[in-house]
């Protein structure tokens, strides 16, 4: 009765995830070692979609603010990098605060809708963000005579150059995992509990006396600044600026991040960034098994843009929860099944 009673308990369940948790930071920690280059660049990616998809998640997982707007502030955090470190020298330590600011600062203008739309309308005008700052990014391109983009000379920190992928890994580790502590300790502030109420139902959040405006406004304002702050990483990992870099494509990959992933759920933004960086790859990979590879070198743009358009589609209609869905459904069978098991036992 004692080891069946003791079998499913909260605080075996917390030891169990902090167990699981020192597990993979550890893996985290020891994976550049045995990593190749190709592994390494792609994990800086995925760090990289993890830092953009939790701040997306916070906005429209949490707070219930849709935006098709990640591309422009993508884009905004790497030119404010170009800008600052090609005509004014700026370090790594002046650039990364410079670009936080100039996030929060198109998170207040392009906030402002948000007060006033909603749903699609307001998809709409974020969407204009995009446009604006990468029509500016060219013109800057244009005005300065970079014709193949803005090169952007690796920081130096400490006296060591951020050059190869494996010193990037660690760096974009780090941000990933401030990231993740930023929006976390957000939901369990007064501030996520605002946010769910406002996503929920934004007249009853009202009458309960939260600031609805002004919270709106929060959430787009320090998410703005965490995809910037993305953003000038990938302008000093990649080591030039460009406009064509950031396409519309960019916003669809991010919103598809959070839906495969999950809404409302900061494991799932993860998951989803996870998914989307890697499965162009993994595509990839498969197209070469076939026979034929050299043809289907030439369908793999479109290919890989047919394959994610149907992925979309399925998560979309048969699991709407994206990966942590499917996961609570299938823990909740297995749950179910538990206290029939545990009955038996105390028998």
């Amino acid at each position: 009765m004692s080891a069946a009673s003791n079998a499913i308990t909260p605080a075996n369940t917390s030891h169990r995830q902090r167990i699981l948790m020192i597990g993979l930071f550890a893996l985290l920690l020891g994976f550049p070692l045995i990593a190749s280059q190709f592994q390494l660049d792609l994990a800086n990616q995925v760090f990289l979609a993890v830092i953009g998809s939790l701040a997306l998640m916070l906005l429209t997982g949490y707070a219930g603010q849709i935006s098709l707007g990640h591309g422009g502030l993508l884009a905004a955090g790497a030119y404010t990098v170009a800008i600052l470190s090609k005509d004014f020298g700026a370090s790594f330590w002046v650039t990364i605060p410079a670009s936080a600011l100039s996030g929060a600062l198109l998170g207040v203008i392009f906030g402002f809708p948000s007060l006033r739309l909603r749903g699609v309308y307001l998809a709409v005008s974020t969407l204009a963000l995009h446009f604006i700052v990468i029509y500016l990014g060219t013109e800057y391109e244009t005005h300065g005579s970079y014709d193949s983009g803005v090169i952007i000379t690796p920081p130096v920190l400490l006296g060591y150059s951020l050059e190869s992928p494996r010193a990037w890994y660690f760096m974009m580790l780090l941000f990933a995992v401030l990231a993740w502590l930023v929006a976390a300790n957000l939901l369990r502030s007064k501030t996520g509990r605002a946010w769910r109420a406002i996503r929920a139902n934004e007249t009853v959040a009202e009458a309960l006396g939260i600031g609805v405006s002004r919270y709106k406004l929060l959430a787009f304002v320090v998410t703005s600044s965490m995809t910037a702050v993305a953003g000038a990483l990938f302008g000093y990992y990649r080591g030039f600026v460009s406009g064509e870099a950031f396409s519309i494509f960019i916003a669809i990959q991010y919103a598809a991040m959070i839906i495969i992933g999950g809404m409302g759920s900061l494991i799932g933004a993860v998951l989803g960034a996870v998914f989307v960086t890697a499965f162009p790859y993994f595509i990839e990979y498969l197209l070469f098994m076939l026979p034929g590879a050299d043809q289907a070198a030439n369908a793999l743009f479109a290919v890989n843009y047919a394959a994610f358009g149907v992925v979309m589609i399925v998560f979309l209609i048969f699991e709407p929860g994206g990966f942590v869905g499917l996961w609570r459904r299938i823990a909740n069978r297995w749950v179910t099944s538990a206290p029939n098991v545990v009955a038996v036992a105390r028998t």
